[in-house]
């Protein structure tokens, strides 16, 4: 499939009808230069046109696959992934405090619509990524940022949200995964949660779960369910992965047009996790 970005077209709406210019010199943007627009659009049209788009027909037509080891990403996904990380994509509008480039989050919306528009397989997993980068940002401890956001950002682990349960589609508060605490201040999550984009895959070296669950003589409904932050691979003091958590892919769902997006079914079996933010 061929893809070429409307580069104009984009530069002229961050530009001139956002007016991204006078964003300069203002706090969290100290070293944002408006002459960069430009420059990082025609970067992000040459990954989404010569790498992610040739991609597309080919990986719906093989799609993600479910094996022993996990989940295999889709031919050529792999090192395409790798070619975003080390462009720095996924911390385009991050904080620099977390190693991001702390760019204006427009600018970031418009390189991911190039990266959607070439395949919507492969900018699905990023997007799962921002979502729990921002989470952790607004709700996380200090030691969950330090232990998380580096790698997130940078792009080395990617980020999944777990709301959907069988039972508990549009109404979230009908969910039944459960979090029991443990005595060192983790909690056991124990659960199913389906149709979870990019829940498992080998594209990079961790996945960081974020999964809606209910606490013991929490409140029926969505007035009772806390947000849990479960890494696939557990993390060391030092910031090495440790053993695999009991959090596996037990199913893939197939979706139309997005085959190569691993929409999972996740099993939690006691998989171990901490509360973001406050209960309930």
């Amino acid at each position: 499939m061929a893809y070429e970005a409307p580069l104009n077209d984009m530069a002229f709406a961050l530009q001139s009808v956002a007016d991204l210019s006078r964003l300069e010199g203002l706090e969290p943007f100290g070293n944002y230069d408006p002459e960069l627009i430009s420059p990082i659009l025609e970067e992000a049209n040459k990954l989404a046109r010569d790498v992610l788009a040739p991609l597309n027909t080919v990986g719906d037509a093989h799609g993600a696959q479910l094996t022993d080891d996990g989940v295999k990403a889709a031919p050529g996904f792999a090192d395409a992934y790798a070619q975003f990380r080390d462009g720095g994509w996924m911390g385009l509008s991050a904080p620099e405090e977390w190693g991001g480039q702390g760019l204006p989050k427009a600018l970031a919306l418009a390189v991911m619509e190039m990266f959607h528009a070439a395949n919507m397989s492969f900018g699905l997993c990023p997007m799962l990524s921002f979502g729990a980068i921002e989470a952790l940002i607004a709700h996380g401890m200090d030691e969950q940022k330090q232990t998380y956001l580096p790698n997130l950002v940078a792009g080395n682990w990617t980020g999944t949200m777990n709301l959907t349960e069988p039972q508990a589609g549009s109404d979230v508060g009908a969910l039944k995964t459960k979090a029991i605490p443990n005595e060192d201040g983790s909690y056991a999550i124990t659960g199913q949660k389906i149709y979870i984009t990019w829940g498992d895959h080998d594209v990079a070296e961790n996945i960081i779960h974020l999964v809606l669950a209910r606490l013991p003589d929490a409140p029926e409904g969505s007035r009772g369910i806390s947000l849990f932050i479960v890494p696939k691979m557990m993390v060391n003091a030092d910031g090495s992965l440790g053993e695999r958590n009991a959090v596996k892919c037990i199913g893939l769902e197939k979706k139309m047009g997005i085959h190569a997006s691993p929409t999972c079914v996740m099993e939690y079996d006691g998989a171990t996790g901490w509360l973001i933010g406050q209960e309930n």
